[in-house]
């Protein structure tokens, strides 16, 4: 596959493929060796080594784009011997960048403000870790040498720069928390995978990883998951994997790590498809993990779920699995089949092949950076082959949303969405969902609703889970299961809504939206039932009006109104919509409510 020439870094400004000078791409690109040895791998054709000129590296010097003020990357081009006030200064832009990356931070060491990949020598860098290992140990956090990289710009002695991952260790489960949902046609291999990343044990090639996994009988028979389950993936402050080997609980797994990785597999075979819709639209996954087999390719339901991935634009990476079971050229015609389909014109991305620790790293870096940029990885839950690759991208992978976005939305009133409803023995009724907005305390008092009438029912937060362990403060983002005590079960639903008395909130039968019809074997007209997915809301609705038009064909787009048939539903405008009915696709965004008054029943 050929190099692709995307920048390493881009300090959050989010810049495109294609923007890279080559003899950087040769530095930080994914052609290099893997990461942290410093190795120097060949561009294509073309040797990274000292064998250029002089003039050359004067006329046209290595860079990288200038450094952001905003976003967690940070350039020094050395750290030798501060004095007490510049090493104090250091420490609160140390502060800044952790709390910018939500608690990581990446240090490119031996380049300057602007972007020059100017080197240091061996004791220059020696030095200057030195000094960032005592600004990390200064604010409780822990540093790992990502990768090193030679440079020989305007220099005859050998000059490195390198990268570094800083991570806060965690305090009160205050973890980089991140969701993946696993897609994938069914007999893909995304249960197996899942069990083999977090159990740390491989699959004996007849399923034996996947137990665990499984929430029903008739999933274990079948080997077929039909319902939404959640594993864990933990690192810790060094970058290390921490999972229920070696006998973790999911509570030491939690205490222990730094970055939590929150897998959420769904459903491969069609007939489950609206419960996999319900896990995208509902869980908000930050990441979505299709798997592909090799031996199979693109089969059944995986066009259907890259479809799902990209209308709900939930960035997305390929995992090709089992290419153990294939030969070498059948893998490779799967590979080329995915390229394909990416470079589409529906599509639009750039394929980046995962090869090395190095290609992982810029991966990583970059699939949160670009939206062009999809990493695919070939692994094998049998052999183990490229696992570890798997799981460096998934240590480095950053969060989407910066600190400020995550500041607004604690700074809100609380919105929690229910997603799941259990009776739990001396507990009482369990909800499980995530916190949309603002913050949760044990012990709060909130509302439920609307019922089947309108209505929003009082309640009290008796305590709170994550991750099946105790917390007392739940935040904007996070996914939880809260104990409300003797709440009646019968009067709760999924779709419904925990939220602060204060908020006043309304309800709709109606509402409409601005949608664009993706399939239809003829034409969508007034009158017709849909399911209509909008976050955790999924409801039978009927097509009232559509604007202008008398009826719809697959790729029109117009301003449409539904009417919820069974009961009203709490939604937002500007909330991202899907709807279906058979094969009819579409999807598209609420536009306006027509709200009605709500009461706050007896408790």
């Amino acid at each position: 596959m050929p190099a692709l020439g995307i920048p390493c870094q881009s300090g959050g400004t989010g810049r495109r493929a294609g923007g890279m000078e080559p003899r950087v791409f040769e530095l930080f690109g994914p052609a290099g060796g893997s990461g942290g040895t410093g190795a120097r791998g060949k561009t294509k054709g073309k040797k990274a080594g000292k064998g250029r000129g002089r003039s050359s590296k004067s006329n046209n010097p290595p860079y990288l784009p200038p450094e952001a003020e905003e976003g967690n990357i940070e350039y020094k081009l050395k750290l030798v011997n501060p004095s007490q006030y510049r090493f104090e200064h250091l420490v609160t832009q140390m502060k800044w960048r952790l709390q910018e990356g939500r608690g990581e931070a990446v240090y490119q060491i031996g380049v300057e403000d602007n972007g020059l990949l100017v080197g240091l020598s061996e004791e220059e860098m020696k030095a200057s870790l030195h000094t960032l290992h005592r600004m990390a140990e200064k604010v409780g956090a822990d540093i790992t040498v990502l990768r090193e990289r030679e440079v020989d710009y305007d220099s005859d002695s050998p000059r490195k720069i390198t990268e570094v991952l800083i991570r806060k260790v965690p305090d009160n489960q205050q973890f980089l928390d991140l969701r993946v949902a696993v897609l994938g046609n069914v007999d893909s291999g995304k249960s197996t995978l899942l069990g083999v990343l977090t159990q740390g044990e491989l699959d004996n090639g007849r399923g034996r990883a996947r137990l665990n996994l499984f929430r029903h009988l008739h999933e274990i028979q079948s080997g077929r998951t039909s319902s939404i389950s959640f594993e864990i993936l933990g690192f810790n402050s060094k970058g290390e994997v921490i999972n229920y080997s070696e006998s973790r609980t999911a509570e030491q797994i939690c205490e222990s790590a730094s970055k939590m990785i929150t897998f959420i597999d769904l459903a491969g075979h069609h007939k489950y498809l609206k419960t996999t819709i319900f896990g995208l639209t509902s869980y908000c996954p930050d990441f979505a993990m299709l798997v592909v087999s090799a031996n199979t390719g693109i089969a059944g339901t995986t066009r259907e779920h890259l479809g799902l991935a990209m209308a709900l634009k939930v960035p997305f990476f390929l995992v090709v699995s089992k290419v153990d079971l294939c030969a070498a050229a059948t893998v490779e015609r799967t590979l080329r089949q995915l390229e394909r389909i990416l470079k589409q014109p529906g599509c639009n991305k750039v394929p980046f092949m995962v090869r090395s620790e190095d290609d992982a790293v810029t991966a990583a870096q970059q699939f949160a950076q670009s939206p062009n940029i999809t990493p695919i990885f070939a692994i094998s839950s049998v052999t183990g082959e490229s696992l570890d690759l798997l799981k460096v991208f998934l240590n480095i992978l950053p969060p989407l949303t910066n600190s400020h976005e995550q500041e607004e939305l604690m700074q809100q009133l609380p919105e929690f969405q229910v997603d799941e409803i259990y009776t739990v023995p001396e507990v009482g009724t369990v909800v499980g969902g995530t916190l949309y907005s603002g913050v949760c305390k044990e012990g709060e008092h909130l509302v439920v609703g609307p019922t089947d009438g309108g209505v929003f029912l009082p309640l009290k937060v008796c305590s709170i889970q994550r991750n099946r362990s105790t917390c007392r403060v739940l935040r904007a983002g996070q996914a939880a299961t809260l104990a409300l005590g003797d709440f009646e079960r019968s009067l709760l639903r999924k779709g419904m809504v925990l939220v602060s008395p204060e908020m006043l909130p309304t309800v709709c039968w109606v509402f409409e939206a601005e949608i664009v019809l993706l399939f239809h074997a003829t034409s969508c007209r007034q009158g017709v039932q849909v399911t209509v997915h909008v976050g955790n809301v999924r409801q039978t609705a009927v097509l009232d009006h559509i604007h202008g038009k008398d009826e719809l064909r697959t790729g029109e787009k117009a301003v449409v109104r539904f009417r919820f048939i069974k009961h009203p539903e709490y939604l937002k405008p500007g909330t991202k919509l899907l709807f279906r009915a058979g094969m009819t696709k579409g999807i598209g965004h609420v536009c306006s409510l027509q709200v009605i008054a709500t009461e706050i029943g007896d408790p």
